[in-house]
C-alpha cells in the first residue's frame, strides 16, 4: 500500500541510534512513526516525539509489515545488543529482522529505505582493525547479508556504514566516503541521526553505501572521500553547512 503521506518509520527507535533519530526527526513536520520490542519503551519513545508507536518483534515477517504499513519512508537502526552474539552469531536482528523489513518495504512500495550498517562491513573490513572485526565477526556478516539484500530489492536505499559510534554532541562536520577502503574513525551517533533522516531528501544519496565519520574523528589518511549536499533543511535543522568538500 502507497503512503498518503509523508510518514517515516524508525525501526530500532529505543537503541541509542534510534533514540538521536527521534530528536532530529522532532523539527520536522513528517509523521514518525517508531518501533519497539518492549511496552515498557513506549512512554519515552512518545515523550521523544514519536507519534506512533507499534511494539513489533521484528523476527517475524508480519509484524515487519505492520511496522512500514502506510510508511514512505524507513530509517532503520536496528543492531544487536553488546554480548556474546556479535562474536558466535545465531539469530541476529541485524540480518533476519533487517531483511524483513526490506521484504515488508517492498510489498509497501516505500520510497526509501536507509539502513545504519557500519565500517568494517563487506568491502570497508580493512578501515576496521582485526581484532575488532574478529570481537563482531558475526554482526558485520549480518549486516553485510541486510546490505546485500536492500541492494538487490529494488527498492531506492543509502546505507550509511558510520565508524565507530561516539555519545559526543553532532560536530556538523561529517566526512563520507564511498567505495568500502575509504575513511576509519569514529562519529557522534547524533551526526548518524541526522545523516539517515535527511538522506531521503538528498538525491546524491539514492542508491549509494557510504562511510561516515567526522573530521574530528578521521583516522588516518582518508581515500575516495565525496562531497554530498545533505538535505537538512527539509529536516528544519539550522546548520552552517550540509556539504563538506573532499
Amino acid at each position: 500500500m502507497a503512503s498518503t503521506d509523508e510518514r517515516v518509520l524508525v525501526a530500532g527507535a529505543s537503541g541509542d541510534t534510534g533514540r538521536e533519530v527521534l530528536a532530529v526527526l522532532r523539527s520536522s513536520d513528517l509523521t514518525v512513526r517508531a518501533t519497539t520490542r518492549s511496552h515498557a519503551d513506549v512512554d519515552e519513545l512518545e515523550r521523544l516525539g514519536a507519534d506512533e508507536i507499534v511494539v513489533v518483534n521484528l523476527f517475524e515477517s508480519a509484524d515487519a509489515v505492520r511496522a512500514v504499513e502506510g510508511c514512505a519512508f524507513v530509517l532503520c537502526a536496528l543492531g544487536t545488543p553488546p554480548g556474546p552474539r556479535h562474536l558466535v552469531g545465531g539469530k541476529l536482528v541485524d540480518r533476519t529482522g533487517v531483511i524483513n523489513l526490506v521484504t515488508a518495504a517492498v510489498g509497501a512500495d516505500v520510497d526509501h529505505f536507509v539502513f545504519e550498517s557500519a565500517i568494517g562491513v563487506g568491502n570497508s573490513s580493512g578501515r576496521m582493525a582485526l581484532p575488532g572485526r574478529l570481537l563482531v565477526r558475526a554482526t558485520l556478516n549480518a549486516k553485510q547479508d541486510a546490505e546485500t539484500a536492500l541492494r538487490r530489492s529494488g527498492l531506492g536505499y543509502t546505507i550509511v556504514r558510520p565508524g565507530k559510534l561516539t555519545n559526543d554532541p553532532p560536530s556538523g562536520e561529517v566526512l563520507v566516503g564511498e567505495g568500502g577502503d575509504t575513511l576509519s574513525g569514529s562519529i557522534p551517533r547524533a551526526d548518524v541521526a541526522r545523516v539517515m533522516a535527511a538522506a531521503p531528501f538528498t538525491p546524491e544519496a539514492r542508491n549509494r553505501t557510504l562511510e561516515v565519520v567526522s573530521r574530528d574523528g578521521l583516522r588516518g589518511p582518508p581515500r575516495n572521500v565525496v562531497a554530498v549536499d545533505w538535505n537538512y533543511d527539509r529536516l528544519g535543522i539550522e546548520t552552517e553547512r550540509g556539504r563538506l568538500e573532499p
